[in-house]
């Protein structure tokens, strides 16, 4: 049969040849059958194993006619919010509407509701009412437990409960969705579905539960920080496929939430496996009106080399929701896709990216992880690199070398996060030396995060001299080849632990760099993190020490303004914010000094917007003769 999207609508389905779904697909994203997109991996998989999936793309929530496109699937319906949560996808952190939704076509926003996945489920549920709903992707991962919920600013129950789906699926979903294909195939009650790995589920009583850690219940979650970052931690220590326990939250005496341990990684040869299904690598063609799916513009001409991160950062959901074991795929299944990549009309010869989470992992951290996991209390590169931790960066440079040398291929860059600590860990420099060489355009983004060592600690980051290190060997090495090339730090406000003297810590410093970055990251406090813990608890979970969180807004804008200090726009509250901090020593004309006194600040902006004025005055002129 030659290669072709999946059904979007009954004349599809048809088309094919088949008179129903198996499984009806419901996501909050636009359908893009790339392999960037969770949908389009989920789907592809479940039709390799024989199995009929049609996608229902954005469905009117209000129209319960809007998921029966395909009529009854014979088995169930998945669903997903799509990439990303639905709510980060609507709000920035100040929780103001996003103008733009990149998922969506023409990049519209409101093709999707707030909650997704609990609207979908209980949309379904209303219009089906036994019908087996499996949930998975981003927002169901993170939420698969009672869990902290930044925008209503409450504890809320499983998204499981919420959104009353009979099983969900935690973490990438390859092996689990196809577990629970074939029991429900094999006309198993989707009830008595409790054994699959990587999914969590409902139960009555305990009775077949076992090896279980029982966490504070929701009742208790809800009443006690303490409970909750008690129990956000025991989660935290169970998120691995070999070590990890089954863990259950008790609703009431008769409602139980268990979570399975993980599913096990992809070996190398399944990972490929994944990424040589038969995408389209592209969004439906039915948005091309709309102008397409913006999303697809950031990965059409990138490649995942791998999965996974032991990086450990505690803003970072990604060891809930893809784990700290590195999955990798081969080099041959890389450079096969970068030659479909190189066939594409529109391909200008740069390979924007190679990489996945960090881009410079290319194995496990240590030898034993593949048999008996990771550690669940220590961290490989946190605070300092684990003396078993193995640092090496040939394969990524082979695989680098290979790309750069295909026909067609005139740069390859790599864009994804480079963890520079790993980096600094390597004493062979080849790869900070072929990295500079080849691999960058101008610009290496790194993220140091912060420069206060109580503010990093926070972050699981390493301590501010590591990147100075780091710092130091990037610029040698760019004045050795002769590049000017430049670092763009990814700087984030308002972290637990960081109170107005390091957020002026964090301006001195860039004051002394002679930078100002145009974008700050103000602390985003999503599902699942150790520091959205900390931000509602006020308890570091690993410690159980009482941690400083800056949870006003005005004080989030005032060190979000120290990082951006020189704006005229933020002057007011970086005064502000120096006198809160007691250092008016700031205030000034010496080179030292962050900001003028008030007075002449105005005097030296009217200045300024009058030679504004009669420049573009002259301009005008000059066009009128």
């Amino acid at each position: 049969m030659e290669q072709q999207f999946l059904p979007i609508n009954r004349q599809d389905m048809e088309a094919r040849g088949w008179d129903y779904v198996d499984f009806a697909y419901v996501i909050g994203d636009a359908y893009v059958d790339h392999p960037s997109f969770g949908h389009a991996i989920i789907s592809r998989i479940l039709e390799a194993h024989g199995y009929r999936v049609g996608i229902i793309s954005q469905p009117d929530w209000k129209d319960k006619n809007s998921i029966c496109v395909f009529g009854k699937p014979r088995l169930g319906f998945l669903v997903s919010s799509g990439n990303m949560d639905s709510m980060v996808n609507h709000y920035s952190v100040s929780k103001k509407r996003r103008q733009l939704d990149a998922f969506s076509p023409g990049g519209v926003m409101g093709k999707r509701p707030d909650y997704a996945v609990v609207v979908y489920g209980n949309l379904i549920r209303q219009t089906y009412h036994n019908i087996p709903i499996l949930i998975g992707g981003i927002e169901a991962s993170l939420r698969r437990m009672g869990h902290y919920d930044y925008w209503s600013n409450k504890v809320k129950r499983s998204v499981l409960l919420d959104s009353q789906a009979d099983i969900l699926m935690y973490g990438m979903g390859e092996r689990s969705v196809v577990e629970l294909a074939d029991a429900l195939a094999a006309g198993i009650s989707v009830r008595d579905i409790t054994f699959v790995e990587g999914t969590v589920y409902r139960a009555k009583n305990l009775e077949s539960v076992y090896d279980a850690v029982v966490l504070p219940s929701f009742n208790q979650i809800k009443e006690s920080k303490k409970a909750y970052a008690e129990s956000f931690y025991t989660q935290y220590c169970n998120t691995d496929p070999f070590s990890g326990k089954h863990l259950v939250e008790q609703y009431t005496e008769s409602l139980y939430i268990v979570q399975n341990p993980a599913a096990k990684p992809l070996s190398e040869m399944e990972m490929d496996d994944v990424y040589a299904l038969p995408y389209m690598r592209n969004y439906h063609p039915s948005y091309q009106k709309a102008g397409g799916v913006p999303a697809i513009q950031e990965v059409k001409f990138s490649l995942v080399s791998n999965r996974g991160c032991f990086g450990g950062c505690s803003f970072c959901a990604l060891t809930f929701h893809q784990g700290r074991i590195i999955q990798t795929r081969s080099h041959a299944s890389i450079l096969e896709e970068a030659k479909l990549l190189v066939k594409e009309p529109d391909f200008k010869g740069y390979i924007h990216d190679v990489g996945g989470p960090t881009a410079n992992f290319r194995h496990t951290s240590c030898e034993k992880q593949l048999t008996k996991g990771v550690c669940p209390k220590k961290q490989c590169l946190f605070p300092i690199p684990c003396k078993n931790l193995k640092v090496d960066h040939k394969d990524y440079l082979l695989l680098l070398r290979k790309l750069r040398e295909l026909p067609g291929v005139k740069k390859v860059f790599v864009r994804s996060g480079i963890r520079f600590d790993y980096v600094m860990a390597d004493q062979d420099k080849t790869f900070l030396k072929e990295l500079c060489q080849y691999h960058v355009s101008g610009q290496l983004k790194v993220a140091p995060e912060h420069i206060a060592d109580p503010v990093l600690k926070k972050m699981g980051k390493p301590s501010n001299n590591v990147y100075q290190q780091f710092v130091k060997q990037y610029q040698e090495i760019n004045k050795k080849l002769g590049l000017k090339q430049y670092l763009v730090p990814y700087l984030m406000s308002s972290h637990p632990g960081s109170s107005l003297k390091e957020a002026v810590a964090l301006a001195e410093y860039l004051r002394d760099l002679g930078y100002m970055p145009e974008q700050v990251q103000d602390f985003y406090p999503t599902p699942s993190t150790i520091s959205t813990c900390m931000y509602y608890t006020g308890l570091d979970p690993r410690t159980m020490e009482e941690v400083y969180v800056p949870v006003n807004p005005h004080e989030k804008a005032m060190q979000r303004a120290l990082i951006q200090y020189r704006n005229p726009a933020n002057y007011n509250l970086v005064l502000e914010a120096l006198k809160k901090a007691d250092r008016m020593d700031l205030v000034g004309f010496d080179k030292k000094c962050l900001i003028r006194p008030r007075e002449i600040a105005k005097q030296i902006q009217k200045k300024r917007a009058l030679e504004k004025k009669k420049k573009k005055n002259q301009k005008q002129e000059g066009k009128k003769k």
